[in-house]
């Protein structure tokens, strides 16, 4: 289970890198179109909003990889201090704790993609139903959440005295 968890994260995550790049070739070209506008050339148009989609797209899709690998921000003051078992019954906590945003991201964000859906919002320049952002969002978000079930998972069968 935790292989095919660890895939889907990985991929996820490699498709979000991968808009990520695209995205800044697009950037550039469009950059340089603006510069060489002189020449008849121009920016690509409804840069700004490709961008503002595959960012969000990008976003989500970095959170599941993230949380397996535990690459979250943490303060670690006084947990070195603590002793395993007290450690343990922190991450089974605070790993509980991300299971429920993950979850609640998710649904807000599913409710917000029918939301969109329903009114037929589009973007302004290139008209793209704005209902199709969420949905590239809503695909990291539920990996997110399957990640973090597994995580959840893991840290209970740890602070039980497994070795998940």
């Amino acid at each position: 289970m935790k292989a095919a968890v660890e895939r889907l994260a990985v991929w996820t995550a490699l498709a979000g890198g991968l808009v990520l790049v695209a995205l800044v070739c697009m950037t550039c070209v469009s950059i340089v179109g603006r510069a060489f506008s002189v020449f008849g050339l121009g920016p690509i148009p409804g840069d700004y909003e490709l961008v503002e989609i595959g960012i969000g797209f990008a976003a989500f899709a970095a959170l599941p990889w993230c949380h397996l690998n535990r690459g979250h921000a943490t303060v670690e003051l006084f947990t070195p201090l603590l002793g395993q078992p007290l450690n343990r019954l922190l991450d089974a906590l605070i790993d509980l704790a991300i299971l429920a945003t993950a979850v609640l991201l998710t649904w807000r964000l599913a409710v917000g993609m029918l939301d969109k859906k329903a009114y037929f919002e589009t973007t302004f320049i290139l008209a793209i139903p704005t209902w199709h952002a969420y949905a590239l969002g809503l695909v990291g978000a539920v990996v997110f959440c399957i990640a973090a079930v597994w995580r959840a998972g893991d840290s209970l069968v740890r602070l039980r005295g497994g070795h998940g």
